[in-house]
């Protein structure tokens, strides 16, 4: 396939068949994402403002500066690259899951110790993850109590800024069911149009910036794992080795969410499917 530009389109930048070709390459190795020629066009559209902020002439020019430098710019390149859609309670079901099962099976197996630890992995600008922090107090006042956590990344610094500010429009409000109003706060004076976050939630979630496709600083065991609407962007190689360090990191009977287009059919035998999108970790063969 020629990856030419469309008839007739004028170009700020010359972005040439080698330069898409590069980046491509580059974003596949550090980042795990698989570009296709029919994202050519957003690719232009999302780092040309980089080229502009660079005072750069060409994309042949940005190509050799991640050649050259990628730790100085790849962060600006997930900023610009990701895509991030999400809401508040997105995918009911899913809640309604870890609400009715997946939490009670995990009280019976850490009431003793009382000590929980959330993974939340590409989670955008944090509503994913305040809902998952709500929807189990909700669940389970008496959480509070616990010694529990949520670990939330994702490599788009906005995103995470604005996660770990906790304050989102008002409008969003909609999206929350009952149970949950009260962890959230509407907004009042020169907050008025916002509504924010709880301390109660915000204080046990920590926002930090991570590639999926490079060092993690958690150790395990995480009992719950969120991944959704993250894989659809990586080819099947990729997604085996991703899954095959969750699983790493996962006790036997633990849980992980996916997204609603996503499966780990022909990519993991480590989970079986429990629900709607959602696994659970196989016992890990010859230890029960």
């Amino acid at each position: 396939m020629v990856l030419t530009a469309p008839a007739g389109v004028d170009r700020e930048f010359p972005f040439s068949d080698e330069d898409f070709a590069e980046i491509c390459r580059l974003v596949h190795r550090e980042l795990g994402i698989h570009l296709t020629p029919a994202k050519r066009e957003l690719v232009y559209g999302r780092l040309v403002r980089r080229l502009r902020a660079l005072g750069l002439p060409d994309f042949r020019s940005y190509c050799r500066l991640l050649a050259e430098a990628p730790e100085t710019e790849l962060r600006e390149l997930g900023n610009a690259i990701s895509t991030n859609m999400t809401s508040f309670f997105r995918g009911p079901a899913q809640f309604a899951f870890l609400r009715e099962q997946a939490w009670p099976a995990l009280r019976e197996r850490y009431r003793t110790a009382r000590r929980l630890r959330i993974w939340s992995a590409g989670c955008s600008s944090g509503q994913e993850c305040y809902s998952i922090a709500a929807c189990l107090l909700a669940a389970e006042p008496a959480l509070a109590q616990w010694d529990w956590r949520m670990l939330a990344t994702d490599i788009d610094e906005r995103c995470l800024q604005q996660g770990r500010e906790g304050s989102y429009p008002a409008d969003q409000w909609h999206g929350l069911p009952e149970s949950a109003h009260r962890f959230f706060l509407r907004g009042r004076g020169r907050h008025a149009g916002h509504m924010r976050v709880s301390r109660q939630l915000r204080q046990r979630i920590t926002f930090r910036y991570l590639n999926l496709m490079g060092e993690w600083p958690m150790h395990g065991p995480l009992p719950l794992i969120f991944c959704r609407n993250v894989i659809i962007y990586f080819d099947k190689p990729t997604q085996r080795r991703l899954f095959a360090r969750f699983a790493a990191l996962q006790p036997p009977g633990g849980y992980l969410f996916l997204g609603q287009s996503e499966s780990l059919l022909r990519v993991s035998e480590d989970y079986q499917l429990v629900g709607q999108n959602i696994y659970q970790r196989r016992a890990v063969a010859g230890g029960g």
